[in-house]
């Protein structure tokens, strides 16, 4: 029987991202499809929601798919399997019953037209809860927010909104995607790769940093408590 690691419920982190990724390698390692690695990437966001609330913790953000997912091969099959997921996502009782906000981060909108609704909806359904938050990048990039966050500066100073000495580290965080929320306390990055590839790039300067060696679709409860044990061992 396996021992789980003793953890200390005063020490936890506020805020958790983690950086989804090994699907390649997991897909070779199972001789599986495509459909079916995207079926469960996406599936196993039930299961982190799940151990939010276990663990009450207040954020989690998730970086599900990068901006180079419409030059993949299998692009209709990952967008036909997310809008799957946010047809699903929109009737988890859990995301109801306990209030969770669902926020999506990175250019999502630029999709095809049946993801975009499936999000929207998701947005809509969600977007009065504030018990718990889970933001899901989508279309993600990090240096793409730091750059969209600095033209949003600099059309505020070319309208005479903002004088340029007053741009601060403040006002490019105000100005990011992730403008509303906390930086995370911990990132976890699943799979073998251990490069974290500008995942919330100008919010992550503090943030402990866990390489997991472990696929996402293999990321459980046993593995997301040794992540927690690793944050507290460093605290």
């Amino acid at each position: 029987m396996l021992i789980k690691p003793k953890l200390d419920r005063k020490k936890m982190p506020k805020h958790i991202a983690i950086s989804v990724s090994g699907h390649k390698d997991w897909a070779e390692e199972n001789k599986e499809s495509i459909e079916n690695v995207y079926k469960y990437v996406f599936e196993n966001v039930k299961e982190i929601i799940e151990l939010q609330i276990k663990y009450n913790t207040p954020l989690v953000t998730l970086y599900l798919l990068t901006n180079k997912v419409s030059k993949s091969e299998y692009f209709s099959e990952i967008i036909d399997k997310l809008v799957e997921f946010f047809d699903l996502l929109v009737h988890n009782n859990s995301i109801h019953e306990n209030k969770i906000k669902v926020s999506i981060l990175g250019k999502w909108y630029n999709l095809p037209g049946r993801v975009i609704d499936s999000i929207k909806r998701v947005i809509d359904e969600t977007k009065d809860y504030d018990h718990y938050f889970l933001n899901l990048c989508i279309n993600y990039d990090g240096k793409e927010e730091l750059v969209d966050s600095c033209k949003l500066i600099a059309r505020r100073v070319v309208n005479g909104k903002l004088d340029v000495d007053s741009i601060d580290e403040d006002a490019i965080k105000e100005n990011l995607y992730s403008s509303y929320f906390l930086p995370p306390d911990l990132i976890i990055k699943t799979g073998y790769n251990r490069k974290i590839g500008g995942f919330l790039l100008w919010d992550s300067t503090s943030a402990l940093i866990h390489f997991t060696d472990i696929p996402w679709i293999d990321y459980d409860e046993e593995e997301f408590i040794k992540s927690l044990k690793y944050y507290q061992d460093y605290k």
